[in-house]
């Protein structure tokens, strides 16, 4: 059975004044877990020794996954910057005389925060053991955490799994957890040996050579510690909850276009239970729950009402059935109260000739919450967004607009949208921005039925279609009325398995797409390493070869990722297998390990290729409709040269390429073409043969295209023949 070991922190004074770590969404705060583990290896040591056990056991705290960590909410303080003797007496001939000519500026900046709440971290194991319990005694005799004058002292407890999460879901305060790179530092394998060989050389530093007049006093700077940096993601916490008939079973479903009405209705009746129970609370249960006399310091604070109408396929009703309490990181009520707050709240009559009310029942089925988190490139909005600076001009019943004029109309929306996007803390920058009235949605509604029970002019609503240049996190609102229900936006991952990075600047004039494709390959496995524990290798999926070397192949299809180089467009891509065999595998096999590939290569901004150059590269997406690579097309040409898997030697070179190519088409799962044009013929100093093509199919097929010996590492790429580009 899964178990938590928690160490729940309190520090005397509530300030804490170390800022070295870097939180995604603080300067130093909380206290990392190095910072822990190291305030846990001095609480365990007795003068310069450790006990056999207690290194035993901060060993395998050592080996565990980093923690989660929940802190209270923050208040900085202003800096002060306090001058010091920096430690380099002997650059002034050792004289303590001169000691203010070495004096360097320190800036302190501490935190403030209710000291009755603690910084709680939480590992997770597998089984039993020991050394859990070790780690409780340890932590008892914590004193200290942070700097000098950070006094606290701690409390431990190993609980089972859910029940640790649950505990830590109910506590004020952000909850992080470790996500990829980053800047935080957290304990690693040697951690341990690092800080022993570490202040046992600090007890050292100091030593004397040589005699008589000849003597010197030398210093020596001691080893760093060893930790390794991960990044940690303050996420937003949720709530979910059901629209129930009173007293029936079933949904008491809500027509889509009367989120307007709902959202405020159960908003207001939150917000007066939990006046009628916190009287003291009044003024910010006004301004994080109701959004009354809010400024710009409550805004990250607010809890988000997010109504979520079912979707699936292009024949659901895209009714309300579903309500999600969304609660920022650092907001700081209690998840047990909000819960309470909302739970079995009771609203007015639905109308539609249902005849009766509703109730709000408390569920912990997320499903369809998850279909509104993403991540994706592209999203659509499901309730449109509320855009005061975009109004419309309102026309009559025969009133027209004059082309010019609507498209200055659209514009201002897509820069209301661009500046929405900045106030709701996006920053993945939009490649595509469409607005309209009527829905994307083959069953919703256009724009201007959500008007009615809301603030907003129906000339201010838009339906609006955004696509990103690289994978954004939903659940994505946007627009004026986020706080209302409006402004909902449905994640289209109309590129997944295709990650894309496009070629800015450093491509050799004569660089060869097999050395593009082969660094990019190294640099992903590089990067995906980097996320691993020590010791822990490679996915099937990332490196193509079993656990024993062999190559991976798994019945008649390879299953891992190629790597292609598209340098007549200056890009390169990084393709899922299952656009290389239309058949034989299927996205769920492979969606985590693309998934935990595609988060390792974000941010990859440097690709070093040899003799192809020192690339900058950037994020960028394609048209999958519209792509080269990917349209529909009846003529496809070679971009780079297809290896042939089996070379028939009782024919002539070109033949042999058609056979190949042939055979190759048909394992892949696509139709036999009507010809197989062989442009260039290439043998290699071993006998290999490879060669240039032109297909031609009957019926035009969609791409990717990418087939032979070499299709993983960036051969036998073709592209729709119209669009074609002079080579690589």
């Amino acid at each position: 059975m899964s178990k938590s070991l928690l160490v729940a922190v309190w520090f005397h004074e509530g300030r804490y004044h170390g800022q070295a770590d870097q939180f995604s969404d603080g300067e130093g705060w909380p206290p990392s877990p190095a910072r822990l583990f190291q305030a846990l290896v001095a609480a365990a040591a007795r003068g310069a020794l450790l006990s056999g056990e207690d290194q035993q056991s901060l060993r395998w705290l050592e080996h565990l996954m980093p923690p989660k960590i929940v802190a209270p909410i923050i208040d900085w303080g202003r800096p002060v910057k306090r001058f010091v003797p920096n430690n380099d007496l002997d650059s002034v001939g050792g004289d303590p005389g001169r000691i203010g000519e070495i004096r360097v500026g320190k800036q302190w900046r501490p935190c403030f925060f209710d000291a009755n709440q603690p910084v709680t971290y939480a590992w997770d194991f597998e089984s039993e053991t020991q050394e859990a319990d070790r780690i409780c005694i340890i932590a008892s005799r914590l004193c200290q955490l942070g700097r000098g004058v950070d006094m606290a002292w701690a409390q431990s407890q190993v609980l089972d799994a859910e029940e640790a999460q649950t505990l830590l879901e109910s506590q004020p305060g952000a909850l992080r957890v470790p996500a990829g790179n980053g800047n935080v530092s957290v304990p690693r394998i040697g951690t341990l040996d690092s800080l022993t060989e570490r202040y046992r050389r600090n007890r050292v530093r100091l030593k004397v050579e040589g005699s008589g007049r000849k003597v010197r006093q030398l210093f020596s700077q001691p080893p760093k510690a060893l930790f390794r940096q991960v990044g940690y993601d303050a996420q937003h916490r949720h709530l979910h909850f059901e629209l129930r008939l009173s007293g029936k079973d079933g949904f008491a479903a809500r027509p889509l276009a009367s989120v307007g009405s709902l959202v405020p209705e159960l908003r207001d009746r939150a917000a007066q239970r939990l006046r009628e129970t916190l009287p003291e609370k009044t003024a910010l249960i006004d301004k994080l729950i109701v959004g009354r006399n809010a400024g710009p310091a409550e805004l990250s604070q607010r809890i988000r009402i997010v109504p979520l109408p079912s979707v699936g396929t292009e024949h659901t009703d895209p009714s309300i059935r579903r309500i999600m309490v969304e609660v920022p990181p650092n907001c700081p009520w209690r998840m047990d109260d909000l819960a309470w707050a909302f739970a079995g709240l009771e609203f007015g009559d639905l109308g539609a000739g249902s005849g009766s009310g509703g109730m709000l029942l408390s569920t912990d089925d997320d499903r369809m919450a998850k279909r509104f988190i993403g991540p994706a490139r592209e999203f659509q909005s499901i309730t449109p967004l509320a855009l005061p600076a975009a109004q419309r001009r309102r026309i009559g019943v025969n009133g027209t607009k004059t082309a010019k004029e609507r498209c200055d109309e659209e514009q201002r929306a897509i820069t209301a949208i661009v500046q929405a996007l900045r106030h709701s803390g996006v920053t993945a920058r939009p490649n595509r921005i469409d607005v309209q009235r009527e829905p994307f949605q083959r069953r919703g509604a256009r724009a201007e039925r959500f008007a009615a029970g809301t603030r907003f002019p129906k000339e201010t609503l838009w339906h609006v279609a955004v696509t990103f240049t690289e994978p954004v996190s939903g659940p994505l609102v946007l627009g004026d009325g986020r706080y209302l229900g409006l402004g909902l936006m449905r994640p289209i991952d109309s590129m997944n398995g295709v990650e894309v990075f496009s070629i800015e600047n450093g491509l050799a004039d004569n660089a060869q797409s097999a050395i593009v494709a082969q660094a990019a390959r190294r640099a992903m496995m590089a990067r995906v390493q980097s996320c691993l524990d020590r010791g822990q290798r490679l996915s099937t999926y990332v490196s193509g070869h079993e656990v024993e070397g062999t190559p991976s192949r798994k019945g008649d299809a390879h299953r891992h990722v190629a790597v292609v180089a598209d340098l007549p467009r200056r890009r390169i891509l990084y393709l899922a297998s299952t656009h290389l065999h239309r058949t034989g595998i299927s996205w769920r096999e492979i969606e985590t390990d693309h998934k935990k590939m595609a988060g390792a290569l974000e941010g990859m901004a440097v690709l070093r290729a040899g003799t192809a150059g020192c690339l900058s590269l950037g994020p960028t997406i394609i048209d999958l409709d519209n792509d080269p690579l990917f349209a529909p097309a009846r003529i496809w040409e070679s971009v780079t040269d297809y290896d042939v898997t089996r070379h028939s030697r009782r024919v002539d070179e070109e033949e042999a390429l058609r056979i190949d190519v042939a055979s190759e088409l048909q394992r892949r799962g696509w139709p036999s073409p009507e010809n197989i044009e062989v442009l260039r013929v290439n043998l290699g100093p071993r006998g290999g043969l490879s060669g240039r093509l032109r297909l031609t199919f009957a019926t035009a097929q969609p791409g990717a295209l990418v087939i032979g010996r070499s299709s993983h590492k960036g051969g036998g790429l073709f592209a729709n023949a119209d669009c074609f580009g002079a080579g690589d």
